[in-house]
């Protein structure tokens, strides 16, 4: 389901390894062939959908650019893997870059498209560009990790803000090994108000995000592990920064104040060769929610402006 009334469908994604047939399900805004570049839109999680970046269809209606939303393998109308679940030979950033390929190639745009990552979706990203595809032409990484260690280390900083009860009990179940409790899972919320959205009530696309998670949390358990900052999952290691210096396209990096993705975690991207660094003041994980003008008409400018 989507929030949005736009043309959807299937493209078959081979995955040998998966032992039955698979698909990618997709969105679409706006004309793919109006002349305009499209955007590719690669949702976070890893293990989340669409539906909360779906916001940036806007981009068709003030910059007249397709934007093409998909819900990642394992996740929202997409094919679902339970059985897969901890197999983290299965569930590797290369099996993502696979699936964004075949998705670009199966709607016709392989020649001709821009990429924006967010969170998860902009390590992927990252770790597609630095193999210079044909065809990519600009890259957006949004509040997105180089380094997953950097993530960690701002997420143990964010978490020593919240009121001491809070910590206390989250450290209590992280020691326990009872983070699939009720109670670390409320305690979470509170970081997530403060360091992934802060609009409240939840916008409902999230809400919608959010109950898709709870059906299936395959892929966030397996590569990324029981909350934002208490990584246990095969993303534990992950690291690009090594590589960045291959990424041959114009790259605009974005990210919030109350960011997890603070601004030790994003600066290295700043060793992409042709980078532009925007911040939000006013946001954290998502300005797309939080500061959505000045976000949409920044990511769109940098899109469509050939001064960049």
């Amino acid at each position: 389901m989507s929030e949005y009334n736009l043309p959807h469908g299937d493209v078959d994604f081979h995955v040998s390894s998966a032992g039955k047939r698979c698909k990618t399900h997709y969105w679409i805004s706006g004309e793919l062939k109006s002349g305009n570049t499209p955007l590719v839109v690669a949702h976070g999680g890893p293990g989340s959908t669409h539906l909360y970046v779906a916001t940036h269809i806007e981009l068709t209606k003030t910059h007249g650019i397709p934007v093409i939303l998909y819900d990642q393998i394992g996740n929202g109308l997409s094919t679902h893997l339970p059985e897969k679940r901890g197999d983290a030979d299965f569930w590797t950033v290369q099996l993502f870059i696979d699936e964004l390929d075949n998705l670009v190639e199966k709607l016709g745009i392989s020649d001709s498209y821009d990429l924006l990552g967010h969170s998860w979706g902009g390590m992927m990203g990252s770790s597609f560009a630095v193999r210079q595809p044909k065809g990519l032409r600009r890259l957006v990484l949004a509040s997105s990790v180089a380094r997953m260690q950097d993530w960690m280390d701002a997420g143990q900083k964010l978490q020593k803000g919240l009121p001491q009860d809070v910590q206390a009990t989250i450290s209590k179940h992280e020691a326990a090994g009872t983070t699939d409790s009720q109670d670390y899972e409320q305690v979470m919320e509170v970081f997530y108000s403060r360091h992934i959205c802060r609009v409240q009530p939840l916008p409902s696309g999230f809400i919608l995000d959010n109950e898709w998670m709870a059906q299936d949390n395959t892929v966030y358990h397996t590569m990324n592990g029981p909350s934002e900052f208490h990584i246990q999952g095969s993303l534990k290691t992950f690291d690009v920064v090594s590589e960045l210096h291959k990424i041959n396209v114009v790259t605009l990096v974005t990210n919030g104040r109350y960011d997890g993705a603070q601004d030790s975690v994003v600066k290295k991207f700043l060793n992409i060769p042709k980078v532009k660094w925007v911040h939000f003041a006013e946001s954290s994980h998502t300005p797309h929610y939080e500061e959505p003008e000045r976000y949409f008409k920044i990511v769109g400018d940098f899109l469509t402006d050939d001064s960049f």
